[in-house]
């Protein structure tokens, strides 16, 4: 099984200051684990599993006509989590 635990830091090789905190903060913990890794693939995974775990998200169907208040909000709160983790894997890609 493979050590995942953090390793000691090393700078990124180019910066990032341009990135978001979120997409900051992943690509950050990507590179920190993975210190023989390009920065720039580290950023490729981090999308992918980014990407993945938003696939993953369960959307609450609605099951009442019409939907009362909690329904309509629990479904949007699921839609703004995997839309901001899509956001941050797009981030992630363009850099």
């Amino acid at each position: 099984m493979a050590d995942l635990r953090p390793r000691r830091s090393r700078p990124l090789g180019s910066p990032v200051t341009d990135l978001s905190p979120a997409a900051r903060a992943v690509l950050y913990d990507a590179h920190n684990r993975w210190l023989d890794v390009d920065d720039d693939i580290a950023a490729q995974v981090a999308a992918a599993a980014l990407r993945a775990a938003a696939d993953q998200l369960p959307l609450q169907p609605l099951t009442r006509d019409p939907a009362d208040p909690f329904e309509q909000g629990l479904r949007q709160g699921q839609e703004l989590s995997r839309a901001e983790l899509l956001a941050i894997a797009a981030e992630l890609e363009a850099t």
